[in-house]
């Protein structure tokens, strides 16, 4: 884990940089992409595709060494200032022992998406370099979601305020941001790329999972200790979420709420982000202040 002192920021973008595009989990298809590299352009950035962007292996964007090929040359092209990776869906995990992020320390630059792209959130974390959980290449229709991208990369700021919610737990607090994908997390644990810092603010969505998944996953958290380490947790999108016969009797939300409210820390239910809309930006590896009151929830990521 790195030295919480020693975390780098890669530099905000400006018109003319150059930032890549690679598919390191599910497959994509020219037109998934056609968008985000217009909007890219639009914004005055030069756009390079990874040499197997479009490639297929069953319903990955081809074998696992393709993928990370891809994303390690543009990890290690030295005039390439951000990676886009195209989609999520499966596969990011399956690279992390094929990667080298270590180089990024030196010369950072900023990986942004979220999803399955939690895993080199996570990685990334380790190594402390900081990288933008947000919108990617594949759902640029959101334009509130495409925005705060935008507003992230070129170094604006993405602090967000609110409204109440019965769940929140009011207090204080500041830590460094992490987390994700609940069930990358999740799968995560008892490896290298674990989720372990002390001190931090972790951020958690998901989508399609069964009630009792969630609270076998946020069991796991607890029962772990990771959760006791916490200064602070965000909850986003728990979308499209799914019940079992019989039915398990509370909402995903409430769940969460149940392994969390008796750690007495701040926690705000409703942060936009997730698989919806929109899906704002938040930086990973940050360091940020959670305020919940009974009037409001604000979380301020500093410049």
């Amino acid at each position: 884990m790195s030295n919480d002192n020693k975390f780098v920021r890669p530099a905000c973008l400006k018109a003319g940089d150059t930032v890549g595009i690679c598919a390191p989990a599910r497959r994509v298809s020219p037109d998934d992409v056609r968008q985000a590299v217009q909007v890219l352009e639009a914004w005055g950035l030069r756009v390079r595709l990874g040499k197997n962007l479009f490639a297929g292996n069953a319903m990955l964007a081809g074998d696992d060494e393709q993928r990370a090929a891809d994303l390690q040359a543009l990890l290690d092209a030295p005039d390439v200032r951000a990676i886009l990776p195209a989609r999520g869906g499966y596969g990011c995990a399956r690279l992390l022992q094929k990667l080298d992020f270590s180089g990024l320390k030196k010369a950072p630059k900023w990986l942004a998406g979220y999803s399955d792209v939690t895993a080199f959130h996570l990685a990334l974390y380790r190594v402390g370099v900081e990288s933008l959980h947000a919108a990617m290449p594949f759902k640029f229709a959101d334009a509130a979601s495409v925005d705060s991208l935008r507003a992230a990369l070129f170094g604006e700021d993405v602090s967000r305020e609110l409204a109440p919610h019965r769940l929140n737990v009011k207090g204080a607090a500041t830590g460094r941001l992490t987390g994700g994908n609940l069930s990358i997390i999740y799968s995560l644990q008892a490896t290298p790329y674990e989720l372990l810092p002390h001190g931090a603010v972790l951020f958690i969505e998901d989508v399609d999972e069964y009630l009792y998944h969630v609270d076998r996953m946020m069991l796991n958290l607890a029962l772990s200790g990771q959760l006791g380490k916490l200064n602070a947790l965000l909850v986003g999108g728990m979308t499209e979420m799914k019940d079992s016969v019989g039915g398990y009797g509370k909402t995903a939300y409430e769940i969460i709420s149940e392994h969390v409210r008796p750690l007495n820390i701040p926690v705000a239910f409703g942060f936009p982000a997730g698989h919806q809309d929109p899906n704002v930006a938040l930086c990973m590896g940050r360091e940020v202040q959670v305020e919940v009151t009974d009037e409001r929830a604000v979380v301020r990521i500093r410049n």
